[in-house]
């Protein structure tokens, strides 16, 4: 789980776009996806799939995958970092580690996931 972390975190300042799955600009399910793919495991394409398939997990730890509503149902992700923050790529951002308490993430927060 460390490897997919340093990993994702060596992509902060990548682009976001729209449907992006590489390191030249990702949407937040694509950079997810990315991370993990690069140390060998496999993720669903969308945020809601990835919500629905994999096991959830009443407290985030380190490398789990934490899920927001931002518009109808889970629609926005990242990996947490612990600490109460979570690395993501945002629409407006790019690819930032941001606080879970933010004033904009915390009320949208829907729950975390743990890929086995």
């Amino acid at each position: 789980m460390e490897s997919t972390i340093r990993t994702a975190q060596s992509l902060t300042g990548t682009p976001y776009v729209w449907g992006g799955t590489t390191p030249r600009g990702f949407d937040c399910s694509g950079f997810i996806q990315y991370a993990f793919k690069q140390h060998g495991v496999n993720l669903p394409r969308t945020v809601a799939q990835m919500y629905n398939q994999l096991t959830r997990v009443s407290s985030p730890q380190r490398g789990d995958i934490v899920f927001f509503n931002t518009s109808s149902g889970p629609s926005h992700a990242g990996i947490y970092l612990g600490n109460g923050q979570f690395i993501h790529s945002g629409a407006s951002t790019g690819v930032i580690i941001a606080s879970m308490s933010n004033s904009y993430w915390a009320p949208r927060y829907l729950g975390a996931a743990r890929v086995n």
